[in-house]
């Protein structure tokens, strides 16, 4: 079986002792001998660190770009989407739990080198790569591998991610990241601990870095009644997202279903997501809700004159108006990656 594992990144032997300390994510676990850190899928052997989930995915699908979602990178295009088991948080509402919190062999996961998924990719004609479903992050070294090699292709590299990743491997990684959708959970440190069993001020840095990158940045806010939906928490977060990373940062809030262990609690109400829309839109240029049918949700407006650029229905585009990323109506410059 060891010549199957690859060796992980970013972690250190502990002196004096067989263990080893993993720092790919802001756990940074100390990790015994024979066992795994948080995420389940990265092992100590003999005082190495191994990524046991390395060129073994558990899903691979193509989905429009909007899925991710992405609604101002390249619009109306597919992307394949890859995943292995395994995460670095433990979400009580999490919608792929069964995969999120599984363990490397618990779905006897094929061997799919990252040569034969970019292969794919062009098989397929996507002109994308997502790293999604799951933890990014947890499956690192599989991502910056496929991803080096789909650049050298010509085929774009998308990250779906919780934005729990150490500063050190994320600037790495965005060398190869052409986009992002970050899932901020909560505006609300406490959230954080109790829902997660993680922290917010990492993800906040990881916006920050990525803002800062070549990469093009979506941000999603799950809102979860009772536990997220305040609404002045909201227009907080929508102000953190303009002062710190730009009011042209795409905000999707998107609904709550009740799943997992939040199974007891209701879906959002519409009007709580009307309300979070509305004050999101105080602060932000380009404001979305999701996993529901509203027309105006969906749609991508010009922030200046307020032109229809975007009908979309159920994640397909309808029709994208927008020429040389510019409104055709007041020619004001509409951010995106739209070619």
């Amino acid at each position: 079986m060891m010549e199957r594992l690859k060796e992980a990144l970013y972690y250190e032997k502990k002196q004096g002792s067989q263990n080893v300390q993993c720092r790919i994510c802001p756990r940074n676990c100390i990790i015994a001998e024979g066992k795994t850190g948080f995420c389940r899928v990265r092992r100590n052997i003999g005082g190495k660190l191994y990524a046991e989930n390395y060129s073994r995915p558990c899903s691979i699908a193509i989905d429009p770009v909007e899925k991710k979602p992405l609604y101002h990178f390249l619009p109306g295009q597919d992307i394949l989407s890859i995943a292995t088991v395994g995460c670095n948080l433990a979400c009580k509402h999490c919608q792929n739990y069964e995969i999120s919190q599984a363990e490397v062999g618990a779905y006897n996961e094929p061997k799919v080198t990252p040569e034969e998924i970019v292969d794919a990719a062009l098989r397929k004609n996507c002109s994308m790569i997502a790293y999604t479903y799951t933890e990014p992050t947890i499956f690192y070294e599989y991502v910056l591998d496929t991803a080096k090699l789909a650049k050298q292709k010509g085929i774009r590299n998308v990250i779906v991610s919780n934005g729990y990743i150490n500063p050190e491997p994320l600037k790495e990684l965005l060398k190869y990241i052409d986009a992002a959708n970050i899932d901020l959970k909560a505006f609300d440190g406490d959230f954080y601990k109790k829902i997660t069993l993680a922290k917010l001020e990492p993800v906040l840095e990881t916006l920050r870095t990525i803002a800062k990158s070549s990469a093009w940045l979506e941000i999603t806010n799950l809102i979860i009644p009772t536990l997220n939906d305040s609404i002045s928490k909201i227009r907080e977060m929508a102000a953190w997202i303009s002062a710190e990373l730009g009011a042209d940062v795409p905000l999707h809030l998107t609904r709550f279903h009740p799943y997992y262990k939040l199974s007891h609690l209701p879906p959002t109400p519409e009007e709580t997501l009307t309300k979070a829309y509305m004050v999101a839109k105080e602060k932000l240029n380009y404001v979305y809700v999701g996993n529901i049918l509203t027309e105006e949700g969906q749609h991508t407006y010009c922030p200046e004159c307020g032109e229809l650029l975007i009908e979309r229905v159920a994640f397909r585009v309808v029709k994208n108006r927008i020429k040389n990323s510019r409104c055709p109506s007041c020619k004001a410059k509409i951010a995106g990656v739209w070619s």
